[in-house]
C-alpha cells in the first residue's frame, strides 16, 4: 500500500478541492418557441430539434 513521504498541506487540498463546484446546467434559447432548454437536448415546450419536430409538445399549464 502506497504512504504519502510527506503531510499534504492546508493549501495544497483545498486548492484541489476547489474545483468541485457545482454548476448551473447551460441553457440556451430554442429556435422556434424562444424558451429555454439544453443545448443538443429536444426542446421540451415544443418538441423541436434542429428544426424538426421529434417528439409532442409539453403542456404549458399544470393539470
Amino acid at each position: 500500500m502506497a504512504v504519502p513521504k510527506r503531510k499534504t498541506s492546508k493549501a495544497r487540498k483545498r486548492r484541489r478541492f476547489a474545483y468541485w463546484k457545482a454548476e448551473a446546467p447551460r441553457t440556451i434559447r430554442c429556435r422556434s418557441c424562444g424558451g429555454l432548454r439544453q443545448p443538443h437536448v429536444a426542446c421540451p415546450y415544443c418538441g423541436t430539434y434542429k428544426d424538426q419536430q421529434v417528439m409532442a409538445p409539453r403542456a404549458t399549464e399544470i393539470d
